[in-house]
């Protein structure tokens, strides 16, 4: 072979060589970034080439699938109540992709589960078509829709937890949407996306777990706590030491009660009736790196995943000491979602024991075999058995004598807090309204709610936690206790 001809079969062979080092590169190397890419299109084209798994809550599906008669997409999702249900399932769009458990469990529900292997094998040889899998959840559909209806046209968010398991019995959130409106490849579908997102009061937004808000009174039941274990109230019925007017440290600002009798208020006396004063003095006397070890006990400054990933509440780990006896009192930087305040309550009213939340109760294969069922897992122990029962004796006296006796229910213990939530600049807004509550049956607490409710429409001075959340709270504990029976 002469020397030119030689170059070029070399030439060649590197050519041939190259192509084949890509090839490998892209369909090993490659293959999941190809596969996850947003602009490959037969991802979502196999996404609803069979009928999708269904999302059930006590045994009934709360999602579907009907047939089209588009040409690439043979199936399209269906939703049963879809706004209820949208902050449990998030949305399965085939123009616009998937979000929450949707997405998350998407290969079980499609069926692409490597542990779906066996199912889709058994499938080639029965000549079934191949189905998805079913994510089975944790919610309690009576609680659910009293959580939903009781927000009604409001602004707010709903979170309801079992305190013995941590299984998540209730996330509502509105304004809300229909997943449906958006499920397939049309021009409808796009409008109705595009004016989900371009509407300001966020109906896409999961305020049950992705908004944080200042806790206001509510988050004192936690400055109680820290109060309790860090051994600066040993008695809850003895006088502390705090003055009327309570000074904030190194100010002269004075902290305003909306209560009277709060001087040398008994802490007991204090949660009743919501003094700031006390609860104010008793973070800066537990101070504040005292006080951000006790809310991250109970999950504060970190994200949870549910298995949806919820936003971090937060309490300051750098802020002064007027700021800290602030924060004590659920304001300055003091931020918290809906099912992190769910949390702190199911700890109390499970005795100082937080259970991990999580609203998967199971995986299913297509012939409802069960493929990953969820243990109940401990997450913490904030505060001690007895300091727990301490907490609970104040919060069932706030709803017994209390600012809380909208969520008290006949023949059932009930603890409770209120908290309306001052924002704004200068506080000019109207403020949040907040109730957090447990309910004891004869099996201990099988509820924990948290609520809030941003109502820009009604009159301020018509905005508070016993008023407009309480109410709310007090109708899913009935809901659970109801389904206990």
């Amino acid at each position: 072979m002469n020397k030119p001809l030689r170059r070029i079969a070399i030439f060649c062979g590197l050519l041939v060589l190259a192509l084949l080092v890509r090839t490998n590169w892209l369909q090993y190397v490659e293959a999941d970034d190809l596969n996850a890419n947003s602009k490959n299109r037969r991802i979502q084209i196999e996404r609803y080439a069979n009928e999708r798994g269904n999302i059930v809550v006590e045994g009934k599906a709360i999602t579907g699938s009907v047939k089209t008669n588009d040409t690439d997409f043979e199936y399209k999702r269906t939703y049963v109540n879809g706004p209820m249900w949208a902050p449990v399932t998030g949305y399965a769009s085939q123009a616009f992709d998937a979000n929450q458990i949707e997405k998350i469990e998407d290969g079980i529900l499609t069926g692409n589960s490597d542990r779906l292997f066996f199912d889709r094998t058994m499938a080639m040889f029965t000549g079934d078509k191949k189905k998805g899998g079913n994510v089975v959840t944790t919610l309690d559909a009576g609680a659910q829709k009293a959580a939903f209806e009781g927000l009604g046209d409001k602004k707010g968010a709903v979170a309801a937890i079992d305190p013995r398991t941590g299984k998540i019995l209730a996330l509502a959130s509105t304004p809300s949407y229909d997943p449906s409106s958006f499920a397939g490849y049309r021009d409808k579908d796009a409008k109705a996306w595009n004016a989900l997102n371009k509407d300001k009061d966020k109906p896409m937004l999961n305020r049950a777990l992705r908004e944080v808000y200042p806790p206001g009174s509510t988050f004192k039941v936690i400055t109680a706590a820290a109060a309790l274990e860090y051994g600066k109230v040993s008695d809850i019925n003895e006088p502390t030491k705090t003055p009327d007017p309570y000074i904030l440290p190194n100010t002269r600002t004075e902290m305003v009660n909306h209560a009277g009798g709060c001087e040398n208020a008994p802490l007991n006396r204090a949660m009743e009736v919501s003094c700031n004063s006390v609860f104010a003095k008793l973070g800066d006397d537990v101070t504040r790196d005292k006080m951000v070890e006790m809310a991250e006990k109970f999950g504060f400054n970190s994200e949870a995943f549910v298995p949806v990933r919820t936003s971090a509440s937060v309490y300051d780990k750098k802020m002064d000491r007027p700021q800290n006896a602030l924060s004590s009192i659920g304001q300055f930087n003091t931020a918290a979602t809906p099912l992190q305040m769910a949390m702190v309550t199911a700890a109390i009213a499970n005795d100082g024991k937080l259970m991990k939340p999580y609203m998967i109760d199971k995986l299913e294969s297509p012939n409802v075999d069960v493929i990953e069922q969820t243990d109940p897992e401990e997450m913490s122990r904030p505060i001690s058995p007895e300091n727990a029962q301490l907490l609970q004796q104040m919060m069932e006296n706030v709803v017994e004598n209390g600012t809380g006796t909208n969520a008290a229910i006949d023949g059932v213990k009930v603890g409770g807090k209120t908290g309306t939530a001052q924002h704004g600049e200068n506080n000019s807004k109207n403020p949040y309204a907040w109730f957090i509550s447990y309910a004891k049956g004869e099996n201990g607490s099988p509820v924990a709610v948290a609520v809030v409710v941003e109502d820009s429409n009604a009159r301020r001075d018509d905005i508070s936690g016993g008023g407009l959340a309480a109410p709310i709270a007090k109708a899913v504990m009935n809901a659970v206790l109801e389904s206990e029976k």
